[in-house]
């Protein structure tokens, strides 16, 4: 299932709605006309009135009778005044005027409508704001049109704030036009069912509509029947709309729920609702919200040809299924396709008939409802049980948010007692006190916060005291007494009055929701009369104003909305999103951006449309070279061998991604280049054929479900060619393909997809295999792509004056803004975008702040972030603002976040309508000076450069990179600047990788030897290298920087050695005390000076040690890991003349070493050797990355590890590896060629054998060999495996597609 919930009515729905007569009037129809002038008097009523000349009836717009409008007796928010407009009308606009030559007027008011003149619902703005801005003066006139017209009979206004020098004083009218509808009653056994004429022609699409009121949260509402079982289901469950489908006629079938919509639907007050079937989506839609659902394809021709209302017919019979199921209310203006159904009935067509109990009216025994709103809010009333009668009962409904709140409490007659019913976890507990002494506890009941109605009864007798919940559903609570329970004289409800009330305990949380249905001792109180039956304060009496402040997913992203009655709270928990409202993605939107925010490779979330609907996926990052790759697998990389079918002449072959398809789109689009690898193996088995005829084999890629292409890789679309025929060097040259020269050996055609509109690879369609003697095999390579379009999108303002203009930013409810920028002003405004009087602004207001402000109709915000660096160093620094209803934020790189509540009850509805500044200001005032970069709003990037490129004074990209992130290249790697980006160069680094942060170690055995050849006296004279200073250098030296890591069980060991053409020398090595040795020989007649280390001891305990040693001139230092340096002096000269090479491992010519030294040399060096660095000489490296044009001789076994790393101190650490499961399902009738090619039992059966005794062997040897030698080493070494060409199938399976590097693959959830 699909969905995507759209703010607010789709206007397409929303001119269906009016053409259909839902508000009842057409789109044409005015619908502005006064409704309160010609009132009789009679139709006003008021709380109370200062005298009769102050009248309720006075209160008309622009009327001078009486004493010039309303004015009650007392000015407080108790007050009201109520309109009666005789019948339903539809109310657009209310306006509102002081009391005629006076200083009293209102400052601001709510507005509740009814249709009984009962139950009262509040009118809200944006679904938060309950009140009106009022007046300033007696003779203004205020109109305020409704956002949402409003279908009522009776109108009441209560004041909020009035002119604080007068009193309360109005005078109204309002606006709108007259309402007609057909309205019926269901009874839940009750229904009207709809037929359509056999062979009717079939509508385009289905609409049907309908508003509906009702007191119970569940039934069913409406099914339509379709052809061979098929049905659609509208069902009302705890309040909320569900959408379900239905395949089979029996009543025992199971529906399909699509969606849920709406909340609190069975609070007696009409809501629309409309169902709109088009093609493979509808939209359902309740009130002003539309839920957009796409149709399973089992029920895409659904094609209703009944359609029932109310209660569920038994099949065969066309009676009523009587359920507690079934609805039970009032429905009007139930309309399908255009036709009233209800008007229909009254006629009595014969396409509609009625079941039951069926009436054209709508009767409303609404109980009187009151709301408790606030912390202040109780109910007092009088009530005396007396100890005589031995019993009592208290009775009541209510419904809350709050998984806490006192219920109502009373004093026992004797001895002090108290008595508690309070909520506590969402459950309902009792507890009775005396003398600060628990004498009972009971609890019942769980989940009671959840909005819903439920009813409470606490009943005590001469001995017993009960609790029930819900009748039987909610469960109970008994309890034996040994004391009498009664009232002494009030019972509060829902709090206590503020100070010491007398009669008033509350050692609890006030209540905050809804009740109903107050009994005592059976008797329900008449809560209209409340003002003379008891004392209140705080209240909102004959209505429930609760709200579910979490039906408009208001929690995006899937995160979970929990609420209380006065806010609501987003889990983001596992969403891959955070924020208040779970808006912004906690992930990069590219393997660039992590790369630039310092990752190395790995497994990574990324997330390419930000805070947009796109879901995060999981990719490989590969970042070992200049470009970033990303990597997406499918199902079937391998090389895969293909058998006859019997029958089949094609073999259809499907690949499942990692990624949904979403997000394979939103990869490639993002992606400055990607390609997919396309591979045919061949035996007397045709591929494409020849551009003129028809092709044997193609494939499907692109959008789902792709496209049809008669190319294969290498070559371009539509060509019908292989990449020889685009090279032309195919072995047939008379064809375009090698497989199409129909030969007997094997051959191949393979290649890269790189139109990024065919990628990518969904499908093979492979013919030519029924032959006899036809063979072949495929492979389809991971999609990869790499570049980030986005990311380095930049423009430069070169003046104040100059910007960037792009169509006006729709961030209604939620926003989201973040870029990056860098600048050597001090100020300057980096984007904005104006209303009438909203707007959203971000600037750089000092040289160390950033300002996020905004104006939604509740006064200008402002969210800042204070930097203790200057933000005008030329930079690169990122900004990250978010808005939504419940905060404002601003995250400025990584300081910590600054966030702004937003008001309670405020305007929340962002309304802009110029068009979006980047870099300046409408005005042209205070304008950026410098880069802004990767601009997204809301998930979706701004093209900065392609707008720069035809305005004046900005220009397109920014250059100056590495002055932000030359700090990731590390080791003496350098920063060079690329057009969108850097790279790091480090041929003048010991290490590789695209920081320079990965280190190259070897592992040396006693025979391995690496020389390394400095230029010969003859070459000194001559320029000629092209290559780089890393390879060949001076070589008269009156200095050195040396510095390698080793790791070594052998004791003495020679670590390195460079030698020249007079007999000069340099030796590194260890010991026989395990220490660290430096000689130098710089006189050939001299002997060698010996710097013996005395800082580290035990050099060849099997741990990794790293050495560095410099020289200058006489003075030596050198320091062994992180011990101090030591300092020598020689007494040679100082100069190291004419050096001839440098040797890692054993050293072949010794002649002109010591004796000692020779000896040493000789044996080798068993152990590892890492990132060893002579000047800007790095022979370790040149040996194993670039061994054949580098000056290198290597002798004996080099192996390229990880043992100079310092995780591999534990060989048996566990990689954190995260793999990406494959999908499940067939790829057709091929097998992974692992699988394929299979050998007999026997050939097994002797491989395992050898295979065991190797390692029984090795095993001894390696046990001979710890007994012999008390010290170990442990080196970690690659091994390479050599598979074996198959005779039968001479192509063997390529190295993992994924070209993972030799870093460790890392799992980040970031």
């Amino acid at each position: 299932m699909e969905s995507k919930r759209v703010a607010g009515i789709i206007p397409r729905v929303a001119r269906l709605l009016l053409l259909l007569g839902l508000f009842g009037t057409t789109a044409e129809e005015e619908c502005d006309s006064p409704l309160v002038s010609n009132l009789l008097p009679s139709s006003f009523r008021s709380s109370s009135q200062l005298s009769s000349s102050h009248a309720p009836g006075f209160a008309k717009l622009n009327r001078r009778d009486g004493a010039g409008g309303w004015s009650p007796l007392t000015s407080d928010r108790h007050q009201w005044l109520e309109v009666n407009l005789g019948e339903r009308t539809k109310i657009t606009a209310v306006a509102t005027q002081g009391r005629y030559g006076s200083s009293d007027w209102l400052t601001s008011y709510q507005l509740m409508f009814s249709d009984t003149g009962h139950n009262w619902k509040q009118y809200r703005q944006e679904d938060s704001i309950g009140s009106f801005p009022g007046n300033s003066n007696a003779d203004s006139v205020v109109q305020y049109k409704l956002q949402q017209p409003v279908v009522a009979r009776f109108l009441r206004l209560i004041p909020l704030d009035w002119n604080p020098n007068g009193r309360i004083g109005l005078r109204l009218e309002t606006y709108g036009c007259p309402y007609t509808s057909d309205v019926v009653t269901l009874d839940g056994s009750s229904s009207l069912v709809y037929r359509l004429n056999p062979g009717s022609r079939r509508a385009q699409r289905d609409v049907i509509a309908l508003k509906l009121k009702t007191l119970r949260n569940s039934g069913m509402l409406l099914q339509a029947e379709g052809r061979e079982g098929l049905g659609l289901r509208l069902e009302l469950d705890r309040g909320k709309l569900l959408l379900l489908f239905r395949q089979g006629r029996t009543l025992s079938a199971e529906p399909q729920r699509l969606a849920a919509l709406g909340s609190l639907l069975d609070d007696q007050h009409w809501h629309h609702v409309a169902v709109e079937l088009h093609g493979l989506h509808l939209n359902l839609t309740v009130d002003k919200h539309t839920l957009r659902v796409k149709i399973p394809p089992q029920f895409h021709h659904l094609d209703i040809q009944e359609l029932s209302v109310g209660a569920v017919q038994a099949l065969g019979s066309h009676k009523p299924f009587h359920s507690k199921r079934n609805f039970h209310g009032c429905l009007e203006n139930l309309l399908f396709n255009g036709l009233n159904l209800i008007e229909l009935a009254k006629v009595k067509d014969h396409k509609v008939s009625l079941v039951g109990n069926v009436t054209f009216s709508c009767a409303e025994p609404v109980p009187v409802a009151v709301t408790f709103p606030g912390l202040q809010s109780f109910l007092q009333l009088p009530w005396t049980t007396p100890l005589s009668s031995g019993s009592m009962s208290i009775g009541f409904q209510f419904r809350t948010w709050n998984k806490a709140g006192l219920l109502l409490t009373f004093e026992l007659p004797q001895q002090g007692g108290v008595a508690w019913l309070f909520l506590s976890e969402a459950k309902l507990r009792l507890q009775i006190q005396k003398g600060g002494r628990v004498l009972l506890e009971l609890s019942a009941g769980s989940a009671l916060s959840d909005g819903q109605w439920h009813s409470v009864a606490l009943t005590s007798g001469r001995s017993h005291l009960s609790v029930c919940v819900d009748k039987d559903e909610g469960g109970s609570a008994q309890a034996s007494l040994s004391f009498p329970v009664a009232v002494e004289s009030h019972v509060f409800f829902g709090g206590c009055p503020a100070g010491d009330a007398p009669g008033c305990r509350n050692h609890f949380t006030s209540f905050q929701g809804c009740m109903r249905l107050l009994s005592l001792d059976g008797s329900i109180m008449d809560l209209i009369a409340v003002q003379q039956l008891g004392n209140y304060s705080n209240l909102q009496i004959d209505m429930c104003g609760i709200i579910d402040r979490c039906s408009l997913s208001r929690c995006e992203h899937g995160g979970y909305c929990s609420q209380t009655w006065t806010v609501f709270h987003c889990n983001c928990s596992d969403s891959g999103y955070s924020g208040a409202t779970c808006h912004s993605s906690v992930y990069e939107q590219s393997c660039e951006a992590y790369k630039h925010s310092g990752n190395t490779s790995g497994y990574f979330y990324i997330d390419v449309d930000g805070s947009g609907p796109i879901k995060p996926q999981l990719v490989y990052c590969n970042m070992t070279e200049s470009d970033t790759w990303m990597i997406i697998q499918h199902n079937n990389t391998e090389l895969t061998r293909l058998r006859p079918v019997s029958g089949v002449d094609q073999q259809s072959l499907h690949f499942s991604y990692s990624s949904e398809e979403e997000q394979l789109l939103g990869s490639i689009g993002q992606s400055e280049h990607c390609e997919q690898e396309l591979s045919y193996h061949c035996r007397k088995s045709r591929l494409l054929n020849t551009p003129e005829g028809s092709p044997f084999s193609w494939w499907l890629g692109g959008r789902a479900p792709g496209r049809e292409q008669t190319y294969w890789g290498g070559a371009h679309p539509g060509s019908q060619q292989c990449g020889c025929g685009l090279r032309g060097d195919c072995v047939d040259p008379q064809h375009y393909c090698n497989c199409d020269a129909d030969r007997l050996e094997w051959t191949e055609d393979s290649g890269l997809v790189t139109h990024k509109e065919s990628l990518p690879v969904r499908s093979l369609v492979l013919g030519d295999l029924q032959r006899p003697g036809s063979e072949a095999a495929y492979s389809v390579g991971p999609l990869r792509c790499y570049g980030d379009k986005n990311f380095w999108n930049a423009a430069f303002f070169d003046k104040e004056t100059s910007y960037l203009h792009f169509p006006t930013f729709h961030g209604e409810l939620s926003a989201d803004i973040s870029f990056f920028f860098k600048t050597t002003s001090s100020s300057g405004v980096f984007l904005e975008n104006l209303g009438i009087k909203d707007f959203i602004r971000i600037e750089l207001s000092t040289s160390a702040r950033v300002v996020f402000s905004f104006d939604v109709g509740n006064g200008p915000l402002e969210v800042k972030v204070e930097s203790t660096v200057p933000l005008n160093d030329n930079r690169w620094h990122r900004v990250r603002a978010e808005r939504n209803i419940k905060e404002a934020s601003l995250r400025l790189d990584d300081l910590p976040v600054a966030t702004q509540e937003a008001p309670a009850d405020g305007h929340v509805h962002l309304q802009l309508n110029s068009q979006l500044f980047i870099g300046g200001t409408a005005s042209r005032q205070r304008g950026f000076r410098g880069c802004i970069r990767a601009l997204q709003l809301n998930g979706v990037t701004l093209d900065l450069e392609e707008r720069a490129e035809m305005t004046p004074g900005v220009r397109p990209g920014c250059p100056g990179h590495c002055s932000s992130y030359g700090s990731l290249c590390q080791n003496q790697g350098r920063c060079v600047e690329r057009a969108a980006g850097f790279h790091c160069d480090c041929s003048l680094s010991a290490y590789t990788g695209v920081f320079c942060q990965t280190e190259l170690s070897a592992g040396f055995k006693p025979g391995t030897s690496v020389r390394y050849t400095f230029k010969e006296p003859y070459e000194l004279t001559r320029n000629s290298s092209a290559l780089p200073s890393s390879i060949y250098s001076d070589t008269t030296l009156r200095g050195e920087n040396v510095s390698m890591s080793f790791r070594t069980a052998q004791s003495p060991a020679l670590l390195l050695y460079v030698g020249s053409y007079y007999r000069e020398y340099m030796a590194v090595l260890i010991n026989k005390h395990d220490k660290l040795e430096v000689r130098y020989k710089l006189e050939g007649n001299r002997d060698a000076e010996v710097l013996r280390s005395s800082s580290a001891r035990n050099l060849a305990n099997g741990q990794l040690h790293s050495v560095t040693i410099r020289r200058l001139t006489h003075t030596v230092s050198v320091q062994v890991d992180q011990n101090a340096r030591e300092d020598f002096n020689l007494t040679s000269d100082g100069e190291f003349n004419a050096i001839k090479s440098l040797v890692l491992g054993k050293v072949h010519e010794s002649g002109d070493l010591d004796s000692h030294l020779a000896r040493l040399a000789s044996l080798g060096f068993t152990g590892c050797l890492s990132v060893v660095q002579f000047n800007s000489i790095n022979p370790l490296k040149a040996a194993l990355l670039h061994p054949d044009t580098s000056p290198i001789i290597i002798t004996g076994p080099l192996v390229r590890s990880n043992c100079g790393s310092a995780a591999s101190a534990n060989p048996y650490a566990a990689e954190n590896i995260h793999h990406i499961s494959d999908r499940s399902g067939s790829v057709g009738s091929g097998q992974p060629l692992v699988n394929a090619i299979r050998t007999d039992s026997a050939l097994i059966g002797g491989i395992i054998a050898i295979v065991i005794f190797v390692v029984l062997t090795g095993l001894a040897v390696a046990a001979r060999y710890l007994y012999r030698r008390k010290d170990t080493y442990r080196n970690q070494e690659g091994n390479a495996v050599k598979q074996e060409d198959s005779p039968d199938f001479p192509f063997n399976n390529q190295t993992d597609s994924q070209n993972l590097s030799s870093e460790n693959p890392k799992e980040y959830f970031i």
